[in-house]
């Protein structure tokens, strides 16, 4: 898959530990991102909704299947845990969508097939072991189709810690105000070597940090679109109790990881849902993200400030909601909901 990037400065350097893995990871998020922008930019995303009715489209499974492609080229043995299946796509009705959806992937993969991309797509529903990747191949699907943000967000997780994430952003631009020629980031962690971000535009590589305190200006929080995910008024009653008293930002996806860890926003909060208490988190909604918080100086925590468990299965079940920030906030956080929330 070498061809997707050719040019954006990816290449692979050094025998460090998980450099195959991080090489080989960027290709595949890469490739999902040059498919996911094809189908905004060249054709109708449409909408079709799953059982649970959460919105999935070909760009959906198109990415799944070549981020699950190349890591089983590579990594045989490697269980991929992924919010998709092909399930969907097998029952006879859906023949129409699986056709644009290898066309999709043969756009890429020149020699795919039907069979094959099911088969790859399916690919990412193993299980939770040792070692595993998990995978998010469109998160904030409404904000893809919607035009906005949405993040391609893939890491690899080893007893029960993230080794490594990789976190695509085609629609993001850490610049203000974003021109349009430096549109679309990579996130990339590895633990114990910090955090960089590419640009998918030029391959310009640079290394990331959170905010500085003293930067003001940064001093924001960043929350969800969705008002009906966390809890915005405790979320934001918190925010000002430790001193953030700036109108906070709204973005789908994991893309809000990116802005904390590149310090164009100092805090972000998932708090257990107010619309739904009994919520838990899906691991692929914030390994990648966190990874990156953590390695470009940030903390990553649930409300009670105990580390994210990804050993139990596809929930953070070992946990109550995410808070991520600059580090420095991180302790006036956890104390704070721990007098609002028990």
């Amino acid at each position: 898959m070498s061809h997707v990037f050719k040019g954006l400065g990816l290449e692979y350097y050094g025998h460090m530990e998980y450099a195959q893995e991080k090489q080989v990871a960027i290709a595949a998020v890469v490739a999902a991102a040059k498919l996911c922008e094809q189908v905004r930019n060249n054709c109708r995303a449409a909408v079709i909704q799953k059982q649970d009715r959460s919105p999935v489209t070909i760009a959906d499974f198109g990415a799944q299947a070549l981020i699950c492609q190349a890591i089983a080229a590579t990594f045989c043995q490697d269980s991929i845990v992924g919010e998709e299946s092909a399930a969907m796509l097998r029952q006879p009705e859906m023949a129409p969508q699986l056709q644009k959806v290898t066309q999709q992937v043969k756009n890429l993969l020149p020699n795919a097939t039907t069979d094959a991309v099911l088969d790859w797509i399916d690919r990412g529903t193993g299980q939770v072991s040792d070692r595993y990747w998990t995978l998010d191949p469109i998160d904030g699907t409404k904000g893809f189709v919607r035009g906005d943000q949405y993040a391609i967000a893939l890491a690899l997780i080893e007893d029960g810690a993230i080794k490594l994430g990789v976190m695509a952003c085609p629609a993001l631009s850490l610049h203000r105000p974003p021109p349009e020629a430096d549109q679309g980031v990579v996130f990339v962690a590895v633990q114990g070597t910090g955090a960089t971000q590419i640009s998918l535009k030029t391959g310009k590589t640079q290394p990331i940090r959170v905010a500085h305190p003293k930067v003001l200006e940064n001093l924001r929080v960043i929350e969800s679109v969705e008002l009906d995910h966390g809890n915005p008024a405790l979320q934001r009653a918190i925010a000002q109790t430790v001193g953030i008293s700036a109108p906070p930002l709204s973005m789908d996806s994991q893309a809000k990881y990116g802005v904390v860890a590149s310090g164009q926003a100092a805090l972000y909060m998932r708090l257990r849902w107010a619309s739904e208490p009994e919520y838990q988190e899906n691991i692929w909604d914030h390994a990648a993200g966190a990874i990156v918080v953590q390695e470009a100086g940030g903390r990553v925590t649930d409300m009670d400030g105990k580390p994210l468990d990804f050993s139990t299965g596809i929930k953070l079940t070992q946990n109550r909601g995410i808070v991520a920030s600059n580090g420095v906030l991180h302790e006036a956080v956890v104390e704070a909901l721990q007098k609002v929330d028990k």
